[in-house]
């Protein structure tokens, strides 16, 4: 007896340790993916001025990592689970590390970066050229406003570089894929019933901490120089809070894809399965092992899997609540993506403050929020009824609040030609042509590009050349232009940069951040309940096939298109774009702020919960259950005769209540002959 029972505590000590050492390896993945995600967020800025790319294609970037997910979640769930569950994980995390590490290849092989500057300096003297060449009288074109094409462009134009940053976060979107169901299945399989639920909320609360310090990598990175270390920064003329600026985005990248790479180790050496522990529940779901079984399931299947989502889809709430998910999650998810972006163009902050700002308060408001709306629900002992109320009350509060966001305005900057007249009165022109006046004409001046001075009168002028300098002494950031024609107060000088007289946005931005926080925390508020709708409201034989399609159809229809048609709202306010190095129309330089805080809060305003109209279960509809019905001695037939030799989470199958399901349990059952 003591034999025995020393044996059983060895037995359950080592799938103690076995079960520890997953959960330790899936935290620690979890951490990494949601870092490497988070600082995917953070350097949106950086790529757009990089790549010389619009605020569309960034959501492109950004909607990839779905698109690579979505291509092999179905194959992950359903093979997965009969694999080597630990080493399909690693495997998944390498793919990561790869994707990761490929998004920061275009660095190292596209060259310096050149930002456009109409500083020039003479061949054999540290002195500056004149920044306003002599016109040769002939009328300005459109052809002297284009800069031609520099050299190394035959190279350029062969490829885009950004190809390489979304080929790299679909591979992301790949390797993540089998890290959630096939981690959490190996809980829920080898861990107790009473502690499998703990397990996941630890490994969940350690991807809340993730973002976190994905935002701050972002902050510390975007305050490098992109060329660090290859360039002599005394003659870099820009600061990180120059729209021309560009941060040592590849640097983050490397060590997200390093500390990836670091989270697939420990799973090469867990094992495939552990001990089942005792008291596992065995009734959950059943699939025979038999060849001529798994043809039948699989026929059944698809017969009776659109029967079901058709009864599922005709439940009101259910329907209802999937529909306002959707606009939620393009809402939040074009929010996440462009916020701080926006702290960065309407409130004229950096990169790097605009992304420790998100880190530090936006993300665990979020996460405070949702613990929160959970205990609410536990303390409470919210019914269904309740849920939904709760749920519908914080959407309204936040969208209430957020109305005051169109008070948090600021003024456009001021730059002559675009958002002012050259005798500072204050007007739109979305037309180069507005950019010449009497004081430059005799500049012969190209008028797309972007390299803006500061005038002694506060107006900023987008060159020094249409300012109407004709010298200039000094380099990098303490160059100062003089005998500015434009500038007619004081000396007529301009410095380097663009003017940061907008101290109204000084004034409000706290209150924006104060603001900014209290709605994610109430509308966070409402995210358990407003889950936990989701789950009561329909029959738990449809459990599983409902919480699979509420995420696959979020993904679809919100992950992939909002970051698209976000930054294609964006790009619609945007008042001058930047040059590409071989010509064209890069990046955008400044935008109409008015119109961006209208867009972005009309935008990103969150609709509430459906509430149902009386307090009962939601059921499906009962033509289904009369169909299934007929399949119930069919299938027993089968499945009387075989004992339970295996729990694993499957896309595919049918419940023990013989209903079909997506992302379920299955138990596998061996024939009783074998043990007999």
């Amino acid at each position: 007896t003591m034999r025995v029972l020393r044996a059983t505590s060895a037995e359950h000590l080592s799938l103690s340790v076995s079960l520890q050492m997953f959960l330790v390896a899936l935290s620690f993945a979890y951490f990494a993916k949601a870092l490497s995600g988070s600082y995917m967020k953070s350097t949106i800025t950086q790529l757009e001025r990089r790549f010389d790319i619009p605020s569309y294609l960034i959501g492109v970037i950004d909607g990839s990592f779905e698109i690579g997910n979505l291509l092999v979640i179905a194959f992950v769930s359903y093979f997965g689970a009969k694999l080597h569950r630990p080493k399909i994980i690693a495997i998944g995390c390498l793919l990561m590390s790869l994707g990761t590490f490929l998004i920061a290849l275009p660095h190292f092989i596209i060259g310096r970066y050149k930002f456009e500057t109409s500083i020039r300096s003479s061949v054999n003297s540290s002195s500056n050229l004149s920044p306003c060449p002599v016109s040769s009288g002939v009328p300005a074109t459109a052809s002297s406003t284009t800069a031609g094409p520099s050299s190394g462009c035959e190279h350029e134009s062969r490829l885009s570089m950004w190809i390489y940053v979304f080929l790299g976060n679909i591979l992301r979107g790949i390797g993540e894929t089998p890290v959630q169901p096939l981690g959490i299945s190996y809980i829920d399989d080898h861990a107790l019933e009473e502690n499998a639920a703990f397990y996941i909320g630890c490994v969940q609360t350690i991807s809340v901490i993730g973002p976190v310090f994905g935002y701050l990598l972002g902050s510390i990175c975007a305050k490098i120089y992109v060329d660090i270390g290859f360039v002599n920064m005394e003659s870099i003329s820009i600061t990180p809070g120059d729209a021309r600026w560009v941060g040592a985005w590849w640097l983050g990248y490397l060590i997200a894809g390093l500390i990836t790479l670091l989270s697939a180790v420990p799973f090469w050496f867990l094992p495939k399965s552990l001990p089942l522990p005792e008291r596992r529940c065995f009734f959950l779901h059943i699939l025979t092992i038999s060849d001529y079984m798994d043809q039948k399931t699989h026929f059944l299947f698809l017969l009776y899997f659109l029967p079901t989502l058709r009864s599922l889809l005709g439940n009101p709430v259910y329907s209802l609540y999937l529909c306002i998910t959707i606009i939620q999650f393009n809402s939040l998810i074009g929010m996440v993506t462009y916020k701080p972006k926006y702290i960065e163009q309407h409130y004229g902050q950096s990169a790097s403050k605009a992304n420790f700002l998100m880190g530090v308060i936006n993300i665990p408001a979020v996460a405070l929020g949702m613990f929160s709306g959970g205990v609410i629900m536990k303390k409470f002992k919210l019914s269904i009824m309740g849920a939904a109320k709760f749920a519908l009350g914080t959407s309204l509060l936040g969208y209430f609040l957020s109305l005051f966001f169109f008070a948090m305005g600021c003024e456009n900057a001021s730059v002559a030609g675009i958002t002012r007249s050259y005798n500072g009165t204050e007007s739109l022109y979305k037309e180069d042509k507005y950019l010449l006046a009497s004081c430059n004409t005799i500049c012969d001046c190209p008028r797309r590009n972007w390299d803006p001075v500061c005038g002694e009168n506060g107006l900023t002028y987008i060159s020094p050349c249409l300012a109407g300098c004709r010298t200039s002494h000094g380099s990098g950031m303490d160059t100062v232009f003089e005998q500015c024609s434009c500038v007619a107060v004081g000396n007529h000088t301009a410095s380097a940069g663009q003017c940061s007289n907008r101290d109204s946005c000084h004034r409000v931005f706290p209150y924006f951040l104060a603001l900014s926080v209290i709605t994610s925390f109430i509308i966070s508020l409402g995210g358990t309940p407003g889950y936990m709708l989701l789950i009561r409201c329909i029959r738990p034989q449809l459990k599983s096939l409902a919480l699979g399609f509420h995420t696959l159809t979020t993904r679809t229809l919100a992950g992939i298109p909002a970051p698209i048609y976000f930054g294609a709202i964006i790009d619609t306010t945007c008042l001058k774009w930047g040059q590409k190095k071989c010509g064209g129309r890069g990046a955008c330089r400044i935008y109409n702020t008015t119109a961006y805080r209208n867009v972005r809060v009309v935008t990103c305003e969150r609709v509430g919960i459906p509430v149902p109209k009386k307090k009962k279960k939601c059921k499906a509809a009962k033509s289904t259950w009369s169909i299934l019905r007929s399949f119930n001695q069919l299938f027993l037939k089968f499945a009387n005769n075989y004992y339970f030799i295996y729990l694993y989470k499957s896309l595919s199958g049918f419940s023990w209540q013989k209903c079909p399901f997506v992302l379920g349990k299955i138990c596998l059952f061996r024939a009783t002959d074998f043990y007999q």
